[in-house]
């Protein structure tokens, strides 16, 4: 069987809504749970396939800062 795990998160949630779509990234987060990474993967993948430059450079501050080291 040759599962396409990018194509079956994508028809998961498309035609969601913004409150669904938060629901979805909050809840793959709070669990905690890794099996939810690459879903995540697949959304940030989306986003940056459709950002705008300056929205990328935007995201990679965010990014950044969030991965600093703790001082």
């Amino acid at each position: 069987m040759d599962l396409n795990l990018r194509n079956a998160v994508i028809a998961n949630v498309t035609g969601n809504n913004q409150d669904q779509l938060e629901h979805t990234i909050v809840d793959a987060i709070q669990s905690g749970e890794e099996k939810m990474l690459p879903g995540l993967g697949v959304l940030f993948e989306v986003l940056w396939q459709h950002a705008s430059d300056s929205e990328k450079n935007e995201m990679l501050k965010t990014l950044e800062g969030g991965l600093k080291p703790a001082q």
